[in-house]
């Protein structure tokens, strides 16, 4: 008997149509139900809608929530024990009033004691910091550092290219460790994802032990390509740590074609906050390793001298609270007299643009340093689409001119400063494993300072009238750069 398969049973695509209606629903669902930020749930609702096969496919691959789920446990790092003993400690001890703050840190009591709790951010004092304000200062004061090394190397990177300066770290790590040097790496797969195997082997011949931080490797890719490892460490025979905005690349030192120099900043640490970012590196290491790293050749005993107070603050997806988000807001939030940050890419969380804006309503001098040019278009448009809110709400923005800035700063009362690898974007913040180092100290600040009011000299500053008139295409892209940015 002849069928009229048309009408007689479903079509290849009605059945296909079906399956994917269902799906689509129940992602929406499941976004919903994760309780994200509304911008964000509407974003990928949209998205799917917008673009049905196409955003369940990117949805799958870079959408999923998967920070509630825990990425890895932290049980079993010895460090990670220790040091929350030894936090948990200080914080009693602050509560009780009895132990002494240096000052101003005293001044600073609420975000001390809030880094104690959302992150385990133990207080330092036996520190002195250097400020490295370029690429060449600070590959020089990082390679003298290296050449020194007489234990171990332990080196954890978004990015190292296989060009001028990363051949020249080579070299040094594989003649240290020749020499006996212990020397670890960690590099993110995909910022590093230009590095080539002939440049790991080389490596790895000499004894050196470089690892890759989650791999994105299909069909392994799904919710990896998302949760990247942004952080920069290095740390020398844990005394001497360095953190900040630079990577290992010629570009932190040549700058970029068609923009110009490269703008950044980086921090030596030498004293027992080294100890604290040897601990961010050991969970790191443990994670994609298995090896828990411990004992006093790696965990220098506290010092307790005078010096600089400091607080190393770690998150991520792993994390059970946004620290360094949560820190920052706090800081906005408490301002008296100024705030001045330096960030690449101007995207902040709502709550933080809320502080922005109610610090400058109520007086205080809020002044942000962006780029005017960029190494990435979408986060460079969705940064302009947040210069008019804030405008009117009496921040002043200025746009870099002098090629391109990474620096990652914030400066708040001339007492508290933060240097560190997060950006002022939800992604750094939310998303991203990044470490800052929270400073204390009224010298450091004023050196910061200092270094910021420099860079206010070669910045344009924006003013809100001149701002609206800008063109309606430029307007459209900044729309459109600010709908997608939560994908991105």
């Amino acid at each position: 008997m002849w069928f009229d398969w048309n009408f007689q049973q479903p079509s290849v695509w009605g059945v296909l149509s079906l399956v994917f209606l269902i799906t689509s629903i129940s992602i929406a669902v499941v976004i919903i139900l994760e309780k994200r930020s509304p911008f964000k749930t509407a974003a990928w609702i949209m998205v799917l809608v917008l673009l049905p096969v196409i955003g369940l496919v990117f949805y799958l691959f870079f959408g999923q929530e998967y920070r509630k789920q825990k990425l890895f446990s932290r049980r079993g790092i010895k460090a990670l024990t220790r040091f929350r003993r030894v936090t948990s400690r200080q914080m009693r001890l602050l509560q009780k009033m009895e132990y002494q703050l240096p000052h101003p840190a005293s001044n600073n009591l609420k975000i001390i004691s809030l880094l104690l709790n959302n992150s385990h951010s133990l207080l330092t004092t036996g520190n002195q910091l250097k400020i490295l304000n370029n690429g060449k200062k600070t590959m020089d004061a990082l390679f003298d550092a290296l050449e020194e090394a007489t234990h171990h190397i332990h080196l954890e990177y978004y990015i190292i290219e296989n060009d001028k300066i990363g051949n020249r770290l080579k070299e040094i790590l594989i003649r240290k460790r020749l020499e006996g040097v212990e020397v670890r790496i960690i590099i993110d797969d995909v910022g590093s994802w230009g590095l080539d195997k002939d440049y790991i082997g080389d490596l790895k011949q000499a004894g050196v032990e470089i690892w890759s931080f989650m791999e994105v490797r299909f069909p392994r890719l799904t919710g990896r390509v998302n949760y990247r490892n942004h952080r920069k460490i290095a740390i020398v025979d844990g005394k001497i740590g360095f953190t900040g905005g630079i990577n290992i690349a010629d570009r932190y030192l040549d700058g970029l074609p068609g923009i110009g120099p490269w703008r950044d900043t980086h921090l030596k640490i030498e004293g027992d906050a080294v100890a604290c970012m040897q601990v961010v590196f050991a969970a790191d290491w443990y994670f994609v390793t298995g090896e828990n790293l411990w004992g006093n050749t790696y965990f220098r005993p506290f010092t307790e001298e005078p010096g600089i107070p400091v607080q190393i603050s770690a998150c991520g997806p792993d994390s059970d609270w946004d620290s360094i988000s949560q820190a920052i807001f706090t800081g906005i939030a408490g301002a008296q007299k100024e705030v001045y940050l330096v960030t690449p890419y101007l995207m902040p969380p709502n709550a933080i643009t809320v502080a922005l804006k109610t610090a400058a309503l109520g007086g205080v001098d809020v002044r942000i340093i962006i780029p005017e040019r960029s190494d990435a278009h979408i986060p460079r448009w969705c940064s302009f689409s947040y210069v008019e809110e804030l405008l009117e709400a009496g921040v002043r923005i200025f746009f870099y001119q002098r090629g391109f800035i990474h620096s990652k700063l914030v400066m708040v009362d001339g007492v508290f400063s933060s240097v560190g690898t997060a950006n002022l974007d939800f992604r750094s913040l939310e998303t991203n494993f990044e470490v800052n180092a929270f400073v204390y100290d009224e010298r450091f600040t004023r050196q910061l300072t200092a270094y910021f009011r420099v860079d206010l000299r070669n910045s344009r500053e924006i003013v809100l009238s001149d701002w609206k008139k800008r063109p309606w295409y430029n307007k459209t892209r900044e729309s459109l750069a600010y709908f997608v940015s939560p994908l991105y």
